[in-house]
């Protein structure tokens, strides 16, 4: 089967069309890309009977057949890769390198879960005047994994993995926009012999009506969700019956600080990294780059370099480095952030409006934008953008960087550029910030865990702390 075949419900172990379906666009061209089957309410909650009726089974199963399990799906994803990549450009836009990077994230990423399956265990208490005690875990039980358009496979795999190997049966709801890909890595999942009922997967245009009837199913024990954060609290405000486990990955207002020490060539690469990868729709994307006085207008001329090198297009054209926005309605958000910022004095140093290149692309591009004498108080300042401007600040000292970075209600990830360890570190300490990059502008690794603080999420994916997302713990004291 292709993705587009409209076949993309899977439920029990069986593929299936559904009674309706929807259509796919590239973002680039607003063309058709795929089609795929449009979920219900109904098909939900027949994957969750599937996922409950598979718990017990898959729970006994093996820590070494689990991995078994993932290491071939990631041992897939890389045979696969000159396929995959291009499906996740067609339907997100991002160039074909960062895809093809996303999806060698993903397979490391397979490859870490099916190592914590190992590594799920508890620990023996000392001999207590009663007797020993033990901790044990369990998994957590049937669970519902959200994923979002920015990361479409990233993002999947990263709940699928660890809810798998934890012992946890899931279902899967993609975000309407990028249901392509994630059809296909969950294809690639069922395909290496996953018994029925373990991963099931629905793809909707109604979101809501969809993820609403399993969240008002008591028997659904987990949420897994990656997206805004309005959609995250609401999540929490609708518990009103029975509490279930809810892990959020929510939005970000990341700060960089560029100190006077910093190697400044390593720095302004570094930034534009952050800043304009996936056109800057990333919950960890450079929002907000504050600079040392002393050094702003030399970063400032390697990064006017750096970003004269980013090439707008389709994301499957050669050279293309920046793809369009996910729709219409981002650039507008974009255009109205600029726009806001400009009009309160800040400068357009670089880009600054909506980009026309050939009359095929029809999508919402924006060119690469850096803006300078940014206030505290405007726009942009104050949320996440999600689109590829960089808002520049300067600072003085070290405390006044640090209390900037932190005056947001956000706390995902944040970024330092220096040579002094000291001065590194207490920033560091200091930060409100879940994700911290010291000189480095992807601090997203399998082995470390990722999530934020504050109104940016709870719980953590990845590292040792992702597996226990999906378990829950048990204590027993034993008299002798």
């Amino acid at each position: 089967m292709s993705a587009d075949s409209g076949a993309t419900l899977l439920i029990d172990g069986q593929w299936r069309q559904g009674s309706a379906s929807f259509e796919v666009l590239d973002p680039a061209t607003l063309e058709p890309v795929g089609r795929v089957a449009d979920g219900t309410a109904e098909d939900a909650r027949a994957a969750l009977d599937a996922a409950c009726a598979a718990f017990d089974t898959w729970r006994a199963v093996t820590v070494e057949e689990r991995g078994g399990y993932l290491r071939r799906a990631a041992a897939a994803i890389r045979t696969g890769l000159e396929t995959l990549a291009p499906l996740l450009t067609s339907e997100n836009g991002k160039p074909l390198a960062e895809a093809r990077g996303e999806l060698l994230g993903c397979a490391r990423m397979l490859e870490w879960s099916a190592e914590e399956a190992r590594r799920a265990g508890g620990r023996i208490l000392p001999s207590a005047p009663n007797g020993p005690g033990l901790v044990v875990t369990a998994p957590v039980g049937p669970a519902l994994a959200i994923t979002p358009w920015n990361f479409p496979a990233s993002m999947l795999v990263r709940k699928v993995g660890l809810a798998l190997a934890a012992g946890s049966p899931l279902v899967v709801k993609p975000a309407e926009q990028t249901p392509l890909i994630a059809t296909e890595l969950v294809r690639v999942l069922q395909d290496t012999g996953l018994p029925a009922g373990v991963l099931q997967s629905i793809t909707t245009s109604r979101p809501a009506e969809v993820a609403g009837a399993l969240l008002a199913d008591p028997r659904l024990r987990k949420v897994s969700f990656t997206g805004s954060t309005e959609v995250g609290l609401s999540l929490l405000r609708g518990i009103t019956t029975h509490l279930r486990r809810t892990s959020l990955e929510l939005g970000g207002h990341s700060p960089a600080i560029v100190f006077a020490d910093a190697d400044l060539p390593a720095a302004a690469a570094g930034v534009v990294a952050a800043k304009f990868a996936n056109a800057g729709q990333s919950c960890i994307a450079i929002n907000r780059l504050f600079v040392h006085r002393s050094v702003h207008d030399e970063l400032l001329a390697l990064i006017d370099e750096k970003v004269a090198s980013l090439r707008l297009g389709r994301g499957a054209a050669e050279g293309t480095t920046v793809g369009p926005l996910i729709d219409h309605t981002a650039l507008d958000k974009v255009e109205r952030h600029v726009e806001d910022a400009v009009n309160g004095g800040a400068e357009v140093r670089a880009g600054g409006k909506r980009w026309s290149g050939p009359a095929e692309l029809k999508g919402a591009f924006y060119e690469p934008t850096v803006l300078t004498g940014v206030r505290d108080d405007m726009l942009i300042s104050r949320e996440e953008t999600f689109g590829p401007v960089l808002p520049v600040y300067t600072f003085d000292t070290d405390e006044e960087a640090v209390r900037r970075a932190n005056a947001t209600d956000y706390g995902l990830a944040a970024y330092l550029f220096g040579k002094d360890l000291a001065r590194l570190w207490t920033a560091m300490d200091r930060l409100h910030f879940g994700v911290i990059g010291l000189n480095d502008p992807a601090p997203v690794r399998p082995e470390l865990p990722f999530g934020g603080m504050h109104n940016s999420g709870q719980e953590r994916e990845g590292g040792a702390e992702g597996i226990e997302a999906f378990l829950e713990t048990k204590s027993v004291a034993i008299k002798l």
